[in-house]
């Protein structure tokens, strides 16, 4: 007869090992699956199945963090981009000549210039960053957002003044505030205008009438607009919409109408919307396409992210002013809830967007994804579209923006600048960079949206997936 090997592994269990075992298998099936080999001296851990481990609570490794954003840990985040902006956008002019800072601003002359930064002052793209601090400062309650854009506007105020009268004795002379007071495009004066009205009607300057006046009369006046009044470029060939210019137009003239209560500024906010809708909006897809052009047939359509951006921006900062009695409001809220579905259906899994939104192989950008994530955060915090649809959407998105805030403050994997065209290599291999100025504004404005979001809803992991809900008491 055979002798039986004693081990370890077969020896019986006693008493006290008897009732660890049961004590895991009742209250901790999945602890059970890693335990029960130590408790039996074996040295390998045992399979987890279907019969010994819940499997449907295995935490899976999610690239990007799957959670309830912490208020304090997005806080943290806008301080991050506020103390990086603060330090590198001096709101200082120097002497080119001897590089010395011009305390005096009636010694500008031709030889002045902005101290050099990482960014422009007085761009679209700071416009957008000016209004992302104004709304941080507002929700936050923090003083030292709005003081950063009260702060560079009214220099850019003083500026300003000093050199339209050296531009009326010597028109023509160079100048560092041209944009402002000869804007040549609607990117000069759109995002700049909507950030200083803003400003003016939340009572924080009185000193930024003069610039509003002059961008808001070459918005309506003086830039190009195809024969039914809709706003269009000449280049990269004429008679040329972009869909940028939603952003560049829309916002301005809707808050021009809160200013001042003329319908005519509402009017044409509305006009604008619609009129690019009916040439530039896919109804199957529910996205807009980047360009139209209006001597082109067929249109090649390339579903820029930015672009989509911009415009779906545009409707949401419109009808935070629109009256609710404007005949044109529930046509604009139509086309933002399409769009905002069509949005939603291309998320990708790490909860950015791709930079052409319907080609996945395309890369995943920052900037469009912040914009989305405050536009659709604050369509859900105004009412206009349904919380439980879009709310996990929207903490996932503002999750994976949170990671590419780096530990400086700068905001990663924006794409730079970008014109328009007809071919899908432009966009795919668009370079991104930390000084594209188009992602800073966006993540202070989705950041404080956010903050806005969670105050206003529940927000929790409920059978391991995201969930949005009313709060208790409602």
């Amino acid at each position: 007869m055979k002798k039986k090997t004693v081990t370890r592994s077969n020896l019986p269990l006693n008493h006290e090992q008897a009732i660890c075992r049961s004590f895991l298998v009742f209250f901790n099936p999945l602890l059970f699956a890693v335990m029960s080999t130590v408790v039996s001296g074996q040295d390998s851990v045992r399979i987890m199945t279907d019969v010994n481990t819940p499997l449907h609570a295995m935490q899976p490794d999610y690239d990007i963090p799957y959670v309830v954003p912490e208020p304090e840990d997005v806080k943290k985040v806008l301080d991050k981009i506020y103390n990086y902006l603060d330090e590198v956008t001096p709101p200082k002019i120097m002497d080119q000549r001897i590089g010395k800072e011009i305390e005096d601003l009636t010694k500008l002359d031709s030889n002045s210039w902005f101290m050099p930064g990482d960014f422009r002052l007085c761009s679209y793209e700071w416009g957008v960053t000016y209004a992302g601090m104004l709304l941080a400062g507002e929700v936050t309650g923090d003083s030292k957002y709005t003081g950063y854009t009260v702060k560079r506007l009214e220099f850019l105020g003083k500026v300003a003044g000093h050199y339209r009268s050296l531009v009326e004795k010597s028109p023509g002379m160079r100048i560092p505030v041209r944009s402002i007071l000869e804007p040549r495009a609607l990117d000069d004066a759109g995002a700049m205008c909507a950030a200083m009205i803003k400003t003016r009607r939340a009572g924080l300057s009185s000193e930024l009438q003069p610039m509003i006046d002059n961008y808001i009369d070459f918005i309506s006046y003086q830039q190009f607009r195809l024969s039914d009044g809709t706003l269009a470029r000449n280049r990269p060939l004429p008679n040329t919409i972009w869909l940028d210019d939603l952003f560049m137009s829309v916002p301005a003239l809707a808050q021009m109408g809160k200013l001042t209560g003329e319908e005519k500024y509402y009017d044409d906010a509305v006009s604008q919307i619609l009129q690019f809708t009916q040439r530039m909006y896919n109804y199957e897809k529910n996205l807009f396409m980047h360009g139209w052009v209006q001597d082109m047939e067929p249109h090649p359509q390339f579903h820029w992210a930015r672009a989509n951006g911009w415009a779906v921006m545009a409707m949401i900062e419109l009808l935070d002013v629109l009256p609710e009695d404007h005949r044109g409001r529930e046509l604009v809220m139509k086309v933002l809830r399409a769009h905002v579905s069509g949005l939603a259906a291309c998320q990708s899994g790490k909860g950015f967007w791709h930079q052409l939104l319907d080609r996945r192989d395309s890369y995943l950008e920052t900037s469009a994804t912040a914009i989305y994530t405050y536009s659709i955060a604050r369509a859900i915090n105004k009412g206009y579209v349904d919380e439980k649809a879009y709310g996990p959407m929207v903490l996932l998105a503002w999750n994976a923006v949170s990671t590419k805030v780096n530990s400086r403050g700068q905001v990663e994997g924006t794409c730079v600048g970008t014109g328009m065209a007809f071919d899908p290599a432009f966009y795919y291999y668009r370079p991104i960079s930390v000084y594209a100025a188009h992602g800073y504004g966006p993540v202070l404005l989705a950041g404080a949206e956010v903050l806005s979001l969670l105050k206003n809803f529940r927000a929790e992991i409920n059978d391991s997936a995201l969930m949005m809900y009313k709060k208790r008491n409602d």
